[in-house]
């Protein structure tokens, strides 16, 4: 991807609310890692995916600055509810100011939590949706505790599963988040109870159906 077709690409879908164009920019300018942001091409499709699965409950892994989460709430029904956990607590005010700058703010809690530790407390919980975002050295964790909270024909989004294409590269195979994230590749790859897709799209986003139905081997 050049920046010349990234430049097309952005000329080309709708454009980015002006809303979120400020939260990207103080993101790039106030925290560390702003490179971590959704971003608009991201953001328009996860507001387009979560108009398509029309969730009424939809979880979300990893906050960081709030950009995804205002994504997906904007692809909400005004009655629809997303819980996002962030386990950073000194980004909770950047965060609150985001969403209350928002139309969409209200239909998102926001959980000062480790989202491992979140997931396992939500076992009488469900969700339509859920957005994967966190700790990429958990992401096989995250998998086997989010999958059971997941209705059947709900979906798992899990972001970065290219990891800048280290997957592929023998000489990032110790590193810890890229082995981890290789490892949730394979166990999705081997699981027959789901289907799963993985779109090339900036950092690698695989898309997991649970289907509402046990599927055949």
């Amino acid at each position: 991807m050049t920046p010349e077709l990234s430049d097309y690409i952005d000329r080309h879908i709708d454009a980015e609310p002006a809303h979120l164009h400020a939260l990207e920019r103080a993101t790039n300018l106030r925290l560390i890692n702003g490179r971590m942001c959704s971003g608009h091409l991201q953001g328009r499709l996860l507001k387009m995916l979560t108009q398509m699965i029309a969730p009424r409950r939809v979880l979300e892994l990893g906050t960081f600055s709030g950009y995804s989460a205002l994504c997906i709430a904007e692809g909400l029904a005004a009655d629809a509810r997303l819980d996002t956990v962030e386990a950073d607590d000194e980004l909770e005010d950047f965060i609150l100011e985001a969403f209350n700058r928002s139309e969409h703010g209200h239909k998102i809690r926001l959980h000062i939590s480790d989202a491992l530790a979140f997931v396992r407390e939500c076992r009488a919980e469900s969700y339509d949706m859920v957005f994967m975002d966190a700790d990429k050295r958990q992401y096989p964790a995250y998998y086997e505790a989010v999958l059971p909270l997941v209705r059947p024909g709900g979906y798992i989004l899990a972001d970065n599963t290219l990891w800048d294409g280290h997957v592929v590269e023998a000489d990032h195979a110790d590193d810890p988040q890229t082995r981890a994230i290789m490892q949730f590749n394979d166990i999705v790859a081997a699981d027959p109870g789901v289907e799963k897709v993985i779109l090339p799209l900036r950092d690698g986003l695989t898309l997991i159906r649970k289907p509402t139905a046990p599927r055949e081997c």
